[in-house]
Parts: C-alpha cells; structure tokens; sequence
C-alpha cells in the first residue's frame, strides 16, 4: 500500500487495523465475543485474547463463520460511509485494504479490484516472521481464505509481490499511472 501511495496518493482504509481497533475500543464487540466464546478468550487484565481467539477460530469452521458475523458487519459500518463519500466526491478517492474482500462479497463495492500476490512459501514466512505465528496455524488460516487462484482470477488486477523493493515500486508506480487515466 505504502508503494502505490508514494504515486498515487488517497485516503485508505485498513480492514486488519480496524478489526483489531474494534476487539481493543469497542465494548459491545467485545462482549459479544466474550458471550459466545467464554472466558478461554479474556486475557487476565481483561482484554480479549487474541491468539485464544484464533487458535477457537482457526480450528473450527463453525466458530469462525460465528466470530466473522460479529465483526464483518462492523467493519463494513466503518468503510461503507467512506466510500460513499469517495464515490460522490470527484477530488476523493478510497483504497480499501481487505484482505476478505471476496469472502466478505465486499468486492461488488469496489470500482476495481488489485490483488497483491505471493508465492504461498513467501506468504507462510511473511506470517511466521512478521507475526510470530506457527506454521500449522498459518496453514489453517490460508486454508479459511479464498484459494489465490481463485482470487487473482476474479481481480481487475494483480501486484505480484515475490520480489525486489523496487520490482514492487515499479508494479505500484504502473497501478498508479492506471488510476490517473481512470480517475483523472
């Protein structure tokens, strides 16, 4: 994201950063959480227990279909508002980085579709590194997602993003010269 932004900039959206500001900020998503999962999720200062919580969701299909319908409406409350002023707003424009964009059906939503792609062994070393995660939970996680394939063959666009720092500023640097003649 941070490419794209140095060439072409606009507002964005994180749905990641989101998610987690909503399990530490908002109460009522947190009770509910709470309520439907018990006290295997509350850490011992009171705050939710995030890797409880995934390690609940990422073994059962049902808990996880259950954690997403509490949080995936809240999300979308939070970007819906920005993108219909983005849409209304000719000097406005909106990224949204969601990472369950097609599972979510959020897709529908989005002008344009950009895939940032990685080989699978990037992405299970990107995870294991930058989030201490072990390889078996970052297995099941992917597993929950939509295959690669399937995505990269529904987006407008794709950003392979196994390379160089540069190869990736140079993929941004075209995406951008794209938004300009589509945005103007």
């Amino acid at each position: 994201m941070l490419a794209l932004l140095r060439h072409f900039p606009a507002e964005v959206f994180d749905a990641d950063r989101c998610v987690h500001e909503l399990l530490v900020e908002n109460v009522s998503v947190r009770e509910k959480i709470q309520k439907t999962f018990g006290p295997a999720v509350v850490a011992s200062d009171g705050s939710l227990d995030r890797q409880a919580l995934r390690n609940i969701v990422f073994n059962d299909e049902s808990a996880r279909q259950t954690l997403e319908a509490i949080i995936h409406p809240e999300v979308r409350i939070r970007w819906q508002p920005r993108a219909k002023t983005a849409r209304t707003s000719p000097q406005s424009l909106l990224y949204l980085d969601v990472p369950l964009l097609y599972e979510t059906g959020a897709e529908i939503e989005c002008d344009e579709v950009l895939v940032v792609a990685c080989s699978a062994d990037t992405q299970c070393n990107r995870l294991r590194l930058n989030r201490g995660l072990a390889p078996e939970l970052i297995q099941r996680m992917i597993g929950a997602q939509l295959d690669l394939t399937a995505k990269v063959s529904r987006a407008e666009h794709v950003v392979w993003n196994d390379g160089s720092p540069s190869a990736l500023d140079e993929q941004a640097r075209l995406f951008a010269a794209h938004l300009r003649d589509f945005y103007g």
